[in-house]
């Protein structure tokens, strides 16, 4: 190599790879301090891209997965009612076959319709108070709810399975005399079990829902760990190369300095 006061090689080559390596040292230290090796499409364009993709198919289950929590919540209170419903159908058929013995006194009888009456009407408070944002599944007249299923657009429905007083056939039942008492326990029968059916539908759909739940939560883990595979650093790894880098730039440094010291012993040997 030629020596010479005006161009110093040394120096040049000393500058570059100084700032080579603190470039690795500014990368390092990104990747430490976000626990990203990939912090944006200009280190692996493509990888940036496929993470982003996979990314936004995470929110997208995130979200799905908070429809069906809101409807797990809106099927769950529904059945938590109607299993309320089902209990006062069988006390209102107890009342029903005590009311049906013959020789009952009037003050008798009509403490039992009483009663009857007053746990009907409770029938009602209870299907009434039974719906979770804004959807009741066991009123009269309920429309059913539609659940999102994936991030795809499958849906399915859970149907409304009317609970109430006039849905169960028990509107009109009276204990006026011991035969409308007989009447009534055998309306209760066919009550009892058409509750149980519709409370039996409803467990299906809450179940399906909660499989789908399932199944939605670990396919979120899933793309959260492939992102987490692309995109994450070794933080081991890359703190001991942080280690090595740092020593390289102090050499670097010291290389600098002794090549740019070079031209002035030229000088001095005139």
């Amino acid at each position: 190599m030629v020596n010479s006061i005006n161009t110093n090689a040394g120096s040049n080559i000393g500058l570059q790879s100084l700032n080579k390596t603190n470039n690795g040292l500014d990368a390092l230290r990104e990747r430490l301090a976000t626990g990203k090796k990939i912090n944006g499409p200009t280190p692996d364009p493509s990888t940036f891209a496929i993470a982003q993709k996979l990314i936004g198919e995470i929110g997208g289950t995130v979200a799905v997965k908070e429809g069906l929590n809101a409807a797990e919540a809106t099927t769950g209170v529904a059945i938590s009612a109607g299993q309320a419903v089902s209990d006062l159908l069988i006390d209102l058929k107890g009342i029903a076959i005590k009311a049906s013995q013959d020789g009952l006194d009037a003050t008798s009888r009509q403490a039992l319709e009483t009663e009857f009456n007053a746990l009907r009407d409770q029938i009602g408070t209870v299907v009434d108070s039974a719906g979770f944002n804004g959807t009741n599944l066991i009123q009269a007249g309920g429309t059913g709810l539609d659940v999102l299923a994936s991030e795809a657009g499958d849906r399915f429905n859970v149907a409304a399975r009317d609970l109430s007083a006039g849905g169960l056939g028990i509107a009109g039942l009276t204990l006026g005399s011991a035969a409308d008492a007989a009447n009534a326990a055998n309306a209760l029968d066919g009550a009892v079990a058409d509750a149980s059916a519709k409370l039996a539908d409803l467990g299906a759909s809450a179940k399906r829902i909660e499989t789908q739940a399932d199944a939605t939560t670990k396919l979120t883990d899933s793309l959260r760990q492939g992102v987490g595979n692309l995109v994450d650093t070794d933080l081991g790894a890359d703190a001991a190369a942080l280690a090595a880098s740092q020593v390289s730039q102090s050499l670097g440094i010291q290389a600098l300095g002794i090549a740019n010291a070079a031209p002035r012993y030229l000088t001095e040997l005139f």
